[in-house]
């Protein structure tokens, strides 16, 4: 496209109009650039219909909603399916674009062409009409061209391996639109930016941003108990290439997109990768009864999956099911995906219900799915973390089974499951909660039946216990049920397999036994899940104990119960130096993050045990196990050696470590504590553990060898 832009811009006197539409100076476009782009004196405009008859480019005045120029596109200027117009005297600061499109009408074979319809492109780098949240949307969408001035400099693309990594996922809007924020532009992207300092301190060097592509909070706009409910969260995309245009603290009119490049440049400079969750299992168009805006127009039989008589299917749970596998759809995902690339530097993107993505025309799964391949072998994406939620609506679960071809990445949900159970007491998930801890190589590594062929090991699995889907850690260990009223559905909506507990009482109490309690479940999550093998994610708000009340589908909930609320930061702040110390240990100790070369001291690179350390096979239902990770640092030039135990018993349970050949063994992080409020101690100043130890109830240690 650069190659291009300056060849237009160059070459003005060169490329001169040939014919005039609606009193606009006219010539055929760049065929092989899809969308509008901006040039020296005009803009070019290309789009593809496969089954459409004609097509109209519209201009609009700013704001308004008839177009105050129509411009046909002569058949002359289209090659194959492509229509493409360069239109000359144009400012692009001064109007608004859209497409409208004529073909057959044949609802069973699913083509629904009218030409009335106001269409927006598919390939829109900015959208009209969403500017500031909650409003509903007047008239139909538009789009704007956009000229990318931003400098990134000469920034490099960031090489870091997935297992490097220490994931916050967190909703842009959701995280600073609270009062007790403390900054300037409170819900948006700069908002964000103002609070990189907290999250440097904490620790963490990667975020994952719940959807920013433009998207209608109001489509379900409904009134519950007085208050207003949204569609929060944002899985409702309306535009693939197009931030959301309502997270921005200013306006950005034909330059969308510099406040987040901005936030993504400075993140970078602090060692922050940037992963977007993405979502291509289906658009904001819905079902039969759905809106008609962009892609029912182009090509509704193209980019959805029908059924025989013309209706949607459904695997989404959103009305439809984007036809991804489809060569159109399958080029429209790639080259959306190296434009966020190339264009915002994003480091990495989690797929929303990716098992869709491997889904054939008629919904069948494929054993090889084109689009996943070819994600996989783009070269433009080759350092660009692929990470798959590997399930969807429709019932397909692929956890342990998705076509990888070794670059995808996973949402390790039997980790998420396995850990919730295990830490609250279900003893019978021990030799699971091992594999999951050790990385889960029964499902990635040397273990895994297709280990070589598909999966890359640790870096396959992003282990998690919370995410934006559930409880938070705090609710995980204050509700036994969830508390979905607010949402309208009588409680029915939300996941009823939580594996929680209220460790004594349900929701808010100022009991101080039950308040311990919590805390200490908290901090044992959080241990285990940052001393577990793979790349762990948690949930924005847990290193301080944001509560969303027990609501544990909090989609709709644009208020109180699911932004954090950052007083909780002083109030609970021994949680929070609870996870930036967890945090920065993983990082100092490279042996949880990868396999090294074998230890010196001989220890096995990983182990489990009881707990007496020298039973390696543990008992069917341990309610104490034990992980043991060892290897060489050459780096260090020494072994690094972490043992991790975790009692889920509720009375106290004597172990012993192993048996060393040198150095001596000490006491990193105790989650029970000193009882002078004592739970993590820095390097020097650990208590050196001879060979015995007393696991309190329902606590876990951490050990390191050091010499002596």
């Amino acid at each position: 496209m650069e190659i291009h832009r300056k060849y237009i811009e160059t070459s003005q006197e060169e490329v001169k109009p040939i014919g005039e539409i609606a009193g606009f100076p006219v010539r055929p476009g760049l065929f092989d650039i899809n969308g509008a782009m901006p040039l020296q004196n005009g803009a070019n405009f290309t789009v593809h219909t496969r089954s459409g008859t004609s097509c109209e480019l519209l201009l609009f005045h700013k704001g308004e909603d008839k177009p105050y120029a129509v411009l046909p596109f002569p058949e002359e200027y289209k090659i194959g399916d492509v229509y493409s117009m360069i239109v000359f005297n144009l400012d692009i600061e001064s109007f608004e674009y859209a497409f409208r499109v004529d073909g057959p009408y044949d609802p069973e074979k699913g083509m629904i062409f009218d030409k009335t319809k106001v269409l927006l492109d598919p390939y829109a780098r900015a959208v009209v009409g969403q500017r500031h949240w909650g409003e509903r949307k007047k008239g139909a969408y538009h789009a704007r061209v956009v000229k990318d001035t931003f400098d990134w400099g000469d920034m490099p693309q960031s090489k870091q391996e997935l297992c490097e990594l220490v994931i916050y996922e967190l909703h842009v809007r959701g995280f600073t639109r609270h009062g007790s924020s403390g900054v300037q532009h409170p819900g948006t992207f700069e908002g964000l930016r103002e609070k990189i300092p907290y999250l440097k301190e904490l620790g963490i060097n990667a975020v994952e941003l719940m959807p920013i592509f433009e998207f209608d909070e109001t489509v379900n706009v409904r009134e519950v108990n007085g208050n207003r409910l949204l569609d929060y969260w944002g899985y409702n995309s309306v535009s693939f290439f197009a931030p959301n245009t309502s997270y921005t603290s200013t306006l950005e009119n034909n330059h969308e997109g510099r406040e987040l490049k901005k936030l993504i440049k400075e993140l970078h400079e602090n060692g922050i990768e940037v992963i977007l969750d993405v979502v291509f299992n289906h658009t904001a168009e819905g079902n039969e009864k759905g809106p008609y805006f962009c892609f029912k127009g182009f090509d509704n039989e193209v980019y959805y999956m029908l059924t025989p008589d013309g209706n949607y299917y459904n695997f989404s749970g959103c009305g439809n099911t984007l036809n991804c596998n489809h060569p159109i759809v399958r080029q429209m995902i790639l080259e959306c995906l190296r434009y966020w690339t190339v264009n915002y530097r994003v480091d990495g993107f989690r797929f929303d219900l990716a098992s869709i993505l491997g889904r054939s025309e008629t919904g069948a799964p494929l054993n090889m799915p084109p689009l996943l391949q070819s994600l996989a072998y783009d070269s433009v994406l080759s350092n660009v973390k692929l990470i798959a939620e590997a399930w969807d609506a429709g019932g397909m679960y692929q956890v342990g089974s998705f076509p990888a071809h070794k670059r995808w990445a996973e949402w390790n949900g039997r980790y998420r499951d396995t850990m919730r159970g295990f830490l609250k007491g279900d003893c019978w998930l021990s030799w699971d909660a091992a594999w999951r801890i050790s990385g889960s190589a029964d499902m990635y590594g040397e273990f895994s039946s297709d280990y070589k062929a598909n999966y890359a090991g640790y870096n396959s699995c992003i282990n998690f216990i919370t995410c934006h889907d559930g409880f938070t850690l705090y609710d995980l260990y204050s509700y036994n049920w969830k508390h979905n009223e607010q949402n309208g559905w009588d409680n029915t909506d939300g996941a009823d397999d939580n594996r929680s507990w209220n460790c004594g009482y349900e929701g808010e109490t100022d009991d101080p036994e039950v308040l311990t309690l919590r805390h200490r479940m908290i901090r044992n999550a959080c241990a285990v899940l940052l001393c577990s093998r793979g790349t762990p994610m948690f949930l924005a708000g847990d290193e301080f104990g944001n509560t969303q009340y027990g609501n544990n589908n909090g989609y709709c909930q644009d208020n109180e119960i699911s932004w954090l609320d950052w007083r909780l930061l002083d109030k609970n702040r021994e949680l929070f130096e609870f996870f930036k110390f967890m945090i920065a240990f993983r990082h100092k100790h490279k042996i949880i993050r990868k396999r090294l070369p074998d230890a010196v001291s001989g220890m096995a690179y990983i182990q489990a045990h009881d707990a007496k350390a020298e039973i390696v096979n543990l008992p069917e239902n341990a309610r104490m196990i034990a992980i043991s990770f060892a290897g060489y640092d050459k780096e260090k030039g020494e072994d690094d050696i972490v043992y991790i135990a975790v009692n889920t018993y509720w009375e106290d349970v004597s172990i012993t470590l192993p048996v060393l050949t040198s150095g001596a063994w000490y006491l990193n992080v105790n989650t029970y504590g000193d009882g002078n409020g004592r739970y993590c101690y820095e390097e020097g100043y650990e208590p050196r553990i001879d060979h015995g130890f007393i696991m309190r109830p329902r606590s876990v240690a951490v050990f390191t060898v050091r010499d002596i």
